[in-house]
């Protein structure tokens, strides 16, 4: 279907004023009812939402009258003038054509943005050039220019398929003059062979306009082979000898009022839902022809040429002399420079004064009867009767270059302008920027100090075409399959999978970073406009059911599960393809059923806002305040019912993340379109290229927190690492850590108790109840405190393995994804969350502490929004370690710790003359202890030797009452620490001892 927004054709061709021979009154009230019909249409009047039907009736009116004009010029001189006939075209169209190409490139300058007012000058060049259509069908055809406002000009491209089909008619008719020219009876053997390929032309070209309005809607209705077969029909009505036909009277009455009634009946019935042109566009055109057809003079009874019973005299009872008075045929002559006006008027209109009602877009289109008037008397009328002028085909054909010519220059000079005033588009340098953050309320890391003022990155211009650099892999909508499509190393056996729509593609750039950081390759299967979740939706593009996205959908799955087993599949969609909330519920089940089955973790990324506004151009407007470009909240966040469902626990297997908290805060009515000097739209849906790659180290986060992804540089994943132990806690909700890889520590102490309370004067009891260490259903183990009749219960539990050690000269990582218990203030006290390591020689009677190295990766107390890591070695009291402090990093803040996951590691590296233990928070160092801290005896035994791991939420003890709180009456258990996951990996040294 033509959106129905896009404009008509306009009411060119032949159609003098004065009564001459041949001319029929009729077809110029015809007009007007054809250009009524399109102007109520654009104006959205209620109940003539097909009035874009109009196209087809100006098409067979053109056909028939250029057809049958050249025609008679054939028969009666034996040539066609091609000069006299172009000439005649450039003084009736072309100088009112450039007066409204140039008032609208000026006005364009005043009423519109800048970034739109360029893209309008390319429009005025286009029309001008009569190359209007195809620029359109560029635009509209091209799913990743949508977005875009409407162009003031885009009804020209009408106006250019008709100029390009008198380019060609002409000449090929004259040809056909040529050939017969020494025939004995010229008019009818030229009438034969062009009624003959006339027939043939309009046959194929409807063939073809069926096969594009199957493929592409704007091809098929902005296209010039698509229209051909109209024209073909108005030229056979000139061709076929129809006024020797002999017929009763009333069967050319009923002709004639069955073809206004079908027109009429098009105008009210059909809409946006009408596939169009198609085989609907068969009944305006044949209804267009049955009104023709009545009129046409009945030369067979010999009928007197004089006085109301001339064969020219309209039927008393016909439509044609309804069409014929006065005031339809007034609107007709208006119709060509009121078609031109109507459209620029309603939508510089609105660019300005914002979205209209249908009242006042009538009524401004009733306004533009004012310009279309007085370009009609000083522009039309004394160009096209100028003697001057019409003497020597020349100068018609000079008065048309100049009206071409005019608007082009008028056009390049206001947009290099323009251009200047916008910039370059080169690429996007952000070297400039800080980094992204990985958490907080800003979108860049800055580091405690405002941000440095200056332009928007990308500018308006630029962000335009900021799109991902992933080339053809988002296909476009008549593809079904993806090709290949593997970035990053290709050649890994661990892989990321992309998947969605082009809400998942605008995340490919910081996929390929995360990827290529762990030296994985990245597959990205994208279609553009394609919902992920299994539903049937009609592409705007193609015009109709998008059923290629249903074959591409069952294809990606299908090479997914049968392929290599991916390490983790990250999914996104519009999430507006329906309000259907039930619809949309099954769809994503129908989808997931076969992603979850893999056992691999899945990733939703929650849609980012829909601004519903073309962003980049407002912010062109407002450089100055690009905060007046940000949009109401609520349209943008619809509900999202998948993410509801996977927070719910309904969804085992898959995880939900959002950057939204950021690109659209929870505390403000709206959404800003500029956040830290990143523009963050390049059209009204999706995010630009810059905003997605500063939302890296935040997805990266976001994706560990979630236990889908291990460290980034220097982490687990990365190249040449080696896992030698995984644990992602899937399973039932209420099950036990796998028994294979852990073991309980029941009671308060160790076998034999050489250190009461744990040695730290903890106060809680430890079991392997489930009320205590369970897998919560949703990819996460939970240890959770918990009190009855006023005694403290938690959870411990060790790896089973205590040979966890780096390679000779190589390092190891141990990493976990925690949420820390969610609970602070006086509700919080004595909470002691960990994650940490001890010596496995104290397996072996459990004594020898420090000595043995003790690594506590993870500790908070107190319910603080604060983490530290420490190192145990040495002596008891003193020593190298500092004991029993130890080698800490202090308080470090992590104010959404409690709140979310975040990835805590550690790494014992052990290359040869640079040894040292580092930590680690989202993938950054935040602490470290070389082996310069201490003898060579005491780095020795408490690093070179195996380690086994400890999770644990201990009550009470020694730190949390350092820190000036202990459990007590006020303390509340049940907050459980959250683990995602837990990953130890190790890396080859270069050399080896």
């Amino acid at each position: 279907m033509p959106t129905p927004t896009s404009p008509v054709a306009p009411p060119g061709g032949p159609g003098p004023g004065s009564r001459r021979a041949g001319f029929r009154p009729d077809i110029e009230g015809l007009r007007a009812v054809a250009v009524l019909g399109v102007l109520a249409f654009h104006a959205a009047v209620p109940g003539l939402t097909g009035g874009f039907v109009g196209v087809d009736v100006f098409f067979v009116i053109s056909g028939y009258l250029i057809t049958g004009l050249l025609l008679r010029e054939a028969v009666t001189t034996g040539r066609i003038r091609l000069g006299e006939f172009f000439s005649r075209r450039a003084r009736r169209l072309l100088p009112s054509a450039a007066v409204v190409l140039g008032a609208v490139a000026l006005a364009g300058a005043w009423l519109t943005v800048p970034l739109r007012r360029t893209e309008l000058e390319y429009d005025v060049v286009a029309a001008a050039l009569s190359t209007a259509n195809w620029r359109f069908v560029q635009q509209q055809t091209d799913y990743l220019a949508a977005g875009h406002d409407q162009s003031p000009l885009l009804h020209f491209w009408s106006l250019a398929v008709e100029e390009q089909f008198y380019l060609l008619w002409a000449p090929l008719l004259a040809g056909f003059v040529y050939a017969a020219a020494g025939a004995a009876r010229r008019g009818r053997a030229v009438r034969s062979v062009v009624t003959a390929f006339t027939a043939v032309l309009a046959l194929g070209a409807f063939v073809l306009s069926l096969r594009w309005t199957g493929d592409s809607v704007s091809l098929a209705y902005l296209g010039t082979p698509s229209r051909v077969w109209q024209f073909g029909v108005g030229a056979l009505l000139a061709l076929l000898p129809w006024h020797l036909l002999r017929g009763p009277r009333p069967l050319r009455l009923l002709c004639g009022w069955a073809g206004a009634g079908a027109l009429l009946w098009c105008m009210a019935e059909y809409d946006a839902s009408t596939p169009y042109p198609g085989y609907a566009s068969l009944v305006p055109t044949l209804a267009t022809a049955a009104v023709v057809l009545a009129g046409i003079p009945d030369r067979s009874a010999g009928a007197s040429t004089e006085g109301p019973d001339s064969p020219d005299a309209p039927d008393a009872y016909g439509v044609g002399r309804l069409l014929g008075g006065r005031a339809p045929r007034a609107i007709g002559r208006l119709s060509y420079t009121l078609y031109l006006w109507h459209w620029p008027v309603l939508v510089l209109a609105e660019a300005r004064l914002g979205p209209l009602d249908w009242t006042a877009k009538a009524a401004l289109t009733a306004a533009a009867v004012l310009p279309a008037l007085a370009t009609m008397r000083w522009v039309e009328q004394p160009v096209r009767h100028s003697h001057t002028v019409s003497e020597l085909p020349r100068r018609g054909l000079s008065v048309g270059v100049s009206a071409v010519a005019i608007p082009v220059v008028l056009a390049l000079v206001m947009g290099t302008t323009t251009l200047r005033l916008l910039g370059p588009d080169a690429p996007v340098d952000v070297k400039g920027l800080p980094p992204g953050a990985a958490e907080g309320p800003h979108l860049l890391s800055r580091n405690g100090t405002p941000l440095r003022s200056g332009p928007v990155v990308p500018s308006p211009v630029q962000a335009r075409k900021d799109f991902p650099p992933d080339g053809a892999c988002e296909v476009a909508p008549p593809v079904t399959s993806s090709p290949r499509c593997l970035f990053g190393a290709a050649d890994s056996p661990d892989r990321m999978v992309l998947l969605g729509d082009s809400h998942a593609g605008q995340w490919f750039s910081p996929m390929l970073a995360l990827a290529a950081e762990r030296g994985w390759a990245l597959q990205e299967l994208v279609k553009q406009g394609c919902p992920l979740p299994e539903l049937s939706v009609v592409n705007p593009q193609l015009g109709r059911t998008y059923h290629e996205c249903d074959t591409w959908r069952t294809d990606a799955l299908a090479r997914i599960t049968k392929g290599p087993k991916p390490r983790l599949v990250v999914i996104a969609s519009l999430n507006r393809y329906t309000d259907d909330q039930r619809l949309l519920a099954r769809g994503w089940e129908r989808t997931l059923k076969p992603l979850r089955a893999l056992g691999v973790p899945i990733v939703y990324l929650e849609d980012t806002p829909v601004p519903g506004k073309d962003i980049p151009a407002c912010v062109s407007g407002h450089t100055a305040d690009p905060e007046s470009c940000a949009f109401a909240r609520s349209p943008a966040r619809w509900p999202d019912p998948l993410a509801r469902r996977i927070a719910a626990g309904r969804l085992p297997g898959v995880r939900a993340v959002s950057v939204n908290p950021v690109l659209c805060p929870p505390e403000g009515a709206d959404c800003p379109a500029v956040l830290d000097r990143i523009l963050l739209y390049r059209d009204d849906a999706h995010l630009t290229d810059v905003a997605a790659v500063v939302l890296t180290p935040r997805l990266e986060r976001l994706l560990s927190e979630a236990g889908a992804l291990p460290g980034g540089t220097g982490a687990a994943g990365a190249a040449g690492w080696t896992r030698v132990m995984h644990d992602d806690f899937e399973g039932p909700a209420g099950a036990r850590p796998s028994a294979d890889r852990w073991k309980y520590d029941i009671g308060t102490c160790y076998p034999g108790c050489p250190a009461p309370q744990w040695g730290t004067g903890e106060i809680e009891t430890m079991t392997d109840s489930a009320d205590n260490v369970r897998l919560d259903g949703k990819g996460a183990l939970e240890i959770v405190p918990t009190r009855r009749d006023g005694k403290w219960y938690s959870g411990r539990i060790e790896s089973r393995r205590a040979d966890f050690a780096p390679p000779p000269g190589g390092v190891m990582r141990i990493e976990a994804s925690i949420a820390l218990p969610d609970v602070t203030g006086p509700a919080a006290a004595g909470y002691w969350p960990a994650f940490w390591t001890l010596g496995a020689k104290l397996r072996d009677g459990y004594t020898g502490w420090p000595s043995v190295g003790e690594l506590d990766i993870m500790e908070s107390v107190n319910g603080r929004d604060t983490f530290f890591g420490s190192m145990h070695c040495g002596i008891a009291d003193g020593g190298p370690c500092e004991e029993p402090v130890g080698l800490t990093s202090g308080p470090r803040p992590c104010p959404g710790c409690r709140t979310g996951f975040h990835s805590y590691a550690v790494e014992v590296d052990l290359t040869p003359g640079a040894e040292e233990v580092r930590w680690y928070l989202d993938g950054r160092i935040h602490h470290r202890v070389g082996a310069a801290r201490m003898d060579a005896g005491t780095w020795d035994r408490a690093v070179h030797h195996g380690l086994f791991l400890i999770l644990n939420v201990a009550l009470g003890g020694k730190l949390p009452a350092a820190d000036g709180f202990t459990a007590g009456p006020g303390t509340e258990p049940g907050h459980p620490m959250r683990v995602g996951h837990v990953t130890v990996s190790t890396r080859e040294g270069t050399t080896h001892s």
